[in-house]
């Protein structure tokens, strides 16, 4: 009998979805692995980075424009807020909210946040030619718009 590890299932990993989620669990760990070295977490790089594109805004405004669930949000904020990366402050025109904003340690640490960020792309893409990578990024970003249009996904105040 041959060895079952050495055969291939026919034809399912040729296909686009297999190989983008594989391909996309690798991405995962890489940049996850990245931040938990520094002691972070991408929830944390990604409303450091809203925060500082954005300026000042409400947690559900953040939620929308960094793309995390409401349910994740208050968590995300409390541990920011913890290690005085962000700020939270009543608003003035409705006292039921809060606004975030982003402090100089918070500006800080997003900087500290990009190598291991850089990195983790870096290994990601290793086999690639800078040619490669930018042709990459742009058929993906193409699916990415394609299917958020398809569906009504938001496509973010950043385009």
């Amino acid at each position: 009998m041959e060895n079952p590890s050495k055969e291939t299932p026919a034809g399912w990993e040729g296909l686009p979805s297999w190989l983008l989620t594989q391909t996309a669990n690798h991405a995962h760990r890489l940049v996850a692995d990245g931040f938990s070295s520094v002691g972070a977490r991408g929830y944390h790089y990604r409303l450091l980075a809203t925060l500082e594109a954005f300026g000042p805004a409400s947690q559900a405004e953040l939620g929308r424009r960094s793309r995390i669930h409401v349910s994740d949000m208050v968590a995300t904020i409390n541990e920011l807020a913890d290690g005085n990366l962000v700020e939270r402050a009543l608003d003035p025109s409705d006292r039921r909210r809060n606004i975030i904003s982003l402090t100089a340690a918070g500006k800080r640490r997003l900087r500290r946040l990009e190598k291991p960020l850089a990195e983790s792309q870096e290994e990601l893409l290793a086999p690639l030619s800078p040619e490669d990578r930018q042709r990459l990024t742009e058929l993906l970003s193409r699916l990415l718009d394609y299917h958020n249009r398809r569906t009504g996904t938001p496509e973010g105040p950043w385009r």
